[in-house]
């Protein structure tokens, strides 16, 4: 499973002229899952994005966790995450979960970032999104939870 992690200021997901997600400060996250996901990796993925330490503490350093800040959570599903861009000028998607996997792994996701962290808002899998954002910083994460690993 894959997160691309963005520090934000703000951050929403607007589907068909509408909000469907908003945040202030806090983490914005595009989420992609692999077709050898599971609930496991969702867990261990869930875990690190609400632990990660990328807020500043009072001397400037990154030691801060979104947990400890009380910020914002934004999950976007992005399947084209899982793309193999390895050759070719075409990304294959064939190490990207099904839909229906994909749509299953991140509603799992979302439900277990919201049993234990608030707020936490989300995007619509499967339909077009604009995605607008303040990354702050800029700073920005990939994180990567293997099935095999």
């Amino acid at each position: 499973m894959i997160a691309l992690l963005q520090r934000v200021s703000a951050a929403r997901v607007v589907v068909d002229g509408a909000t469907a997600g908003a945040i202030g400060q806090g983490l914005l996250v595009l989420l992609g899952v692999e077709a050898a996901d599971t609930n496991v990796e969702a867990d261990r993925l869930v875990e690190r994005i609400l632990n990660y330490r990328v807020f500043a503490d009072a001397a400037g350093k990154m030691n801060l966790s979104l947990r400890e800040v009380r910020g914002g959570l934004l999950l976007v599903p992005q399947f084209t995450l899982a793309a193999d861009t390895h050759k070719g000028l075409r990304p294959s998607f064939s190490t990207a979960a099904s839909p229906e996997r994909g749509r299953t792994l991140f509603d799992y996701a979302v439900a277990q970032a919201q049993r234990v962290h608030v707020p936490v808002a989300q995007g619509v899998f499967g339909a077009a999104m604009q995605v607008m954002l303040t990354n702050d910083g800029p700073v920005t994460f990939w994180l990567q939870v293997r099935a095999d690993a």
